[in-house]
C-alpha cells in the first residue's frame, strides 16, 4: 500500500488525501495528470532509495525527469523509454524492475506548440516560455526539439549509504558539454506554491537525438527549436512508506 495525495489544480485549488490508496487507483484516467512519486525536500535530505518501479512510472506516464536508486544519474522519460545518464554521460536504457526515489511524469499531448528558429540563451528561452503560457499558476510539461548551439549538462554518480544530502552531492557533479548538437529538453514549469514538493520554475533534463548522452540542463543555447507545451491540470503525489522518509525531520529545511 502505498500513501497518496492527490491535489486538483483547476480554477480553484483544492487539496484531499486518499489514504492507503496504491499508485495505480489514480482519481481518474485523464492524461493532463502531473504524476509525482516522493518529493523535492526527500531528495534534498538524502532519501535515495528507490520505492516505485519504472515499470510503475510508466503506467502513468509517457514522458517526465527524475533520479534512480542510489542517487545514480539522471532520468529522461521521452515516447515512453526511460533512459538513466549516469555519470559518465551516456545514456542507458532502462529496465521496467529498476527503481526511482523521485520522479515526475505525465502523458504528454501538446496543448500549444511553437518554433524558435533564433539563438537563444537559457534565460531567454524561459522568457519566451513565460510570454507563451496563459497563467503562471498550473504546472507546464516542456518538450523543446531540435538544434541546439552548445548545452551544457550535469549528472551525479552514485552514492553509498550513509547517503550524504544532495547538496554535497551536487558540489561534485561531473558536467559534460554538447556543441551544435540535435536533441530535445525534456522538463517542467512548476508554480511556487508547489516549493518543498518540488521545485518551482523551470527543470530540463537532455537527451541526444540518437539517445546516447544527456543530463541534467545547466546552460543552453538554442538554434532551431520546436517547442510542445502540456497544460497539466491536475497533480498527484505518490509517498514512500515507511523508512527513511517516515524518519526524516523535514522542519530542518524551514
Amino acid at each position: 500500500m502505498k500513501i497518496t495525495a492527490y491535489m486538483l489544480l483547476a480554477i480553484l485549488f483544492s487539496v484531499a488525501v486518499f489514504g492507503c490508496a496504491s499508485p495505480q487507483q489514480q482519481p481518474n484516467d485523464n492524461d493532463d495528470v502531473l504524476f509525482q512519486a516522493s518529493t523535492l525536500d526527500a531528495l534534498l535530505e538524502g532519501i535515495y532509495d528507490g520505492d516505485m518501479t519504472f515499470g510503475e512510472l510508466k503506467a502513468h506516464g509517457n514522458f517526465g525527469l527524475g533520479t534512480f536508486d542510489a542517487l545514480d544519474g539522471e532520468m529522461v522519460e521521452i515516447d515512453h523509454q526511460v533512459y538513466q545518464i549516469k555519470a559518465d554521460g551516456v545514456a542507458y536504457r532502462v529496465d521496467d524492475a529498476m527503481k526511482s526515489p523521485f520522479a515526475v511524469v505525465t502523458f504528454f499531448e501538446p496543448d500549444q506548440t511553437a518554433s524558435l528558429d533564433k539563438a537563444m540563451d537559457c534565460t531567454q528561452l524561459e522568457e519566451v516560455l513565460d510570454s507563451l503560457l496563459p497563467t503562471k499558476n498550473i504546472p507546464y510539461a516542456l518538450k523543446i526539439e531540435g538544434a541546439f548551439a552548445y548545452l551544457k549538462t550535469r549528472s551525479v554518480p552514485r552514492q553509498t549509504e550513509p547517503y550524504p544530502p544532495l547538496v554535497e552531492v551536487l558540489e561534485h557533479q561531473p558536467v559534460f558539454e554538447f556543441q551544435n548538437v540535435t536533441g530535445v529538453m525534456v522538463g517542467f514549469r512548476l508554480p511556487s506554491y508547489m516549493e518543498g514538493i518540488n521545485a518551482p520554475g523551470y527543470h530540463f533534463h537532455f537527451l541526444t537525438e540518437d539517445r546516447t548522452a544527456g543530463g541534467h540542463v545547466l546552460e543552453c543555447q538554442s538554434q532551431n527549436v520546436t517547442i510542445g507545451i502540456d497544460y497539466t491540470g491536475e497533480w498527484y503525489v505518490v509517498l514512500p512508506e515507511g523508512g527513511a522518509f517516515y524518519e526524516a525531520d523535514f522542519t530542518s529545511q524551514r
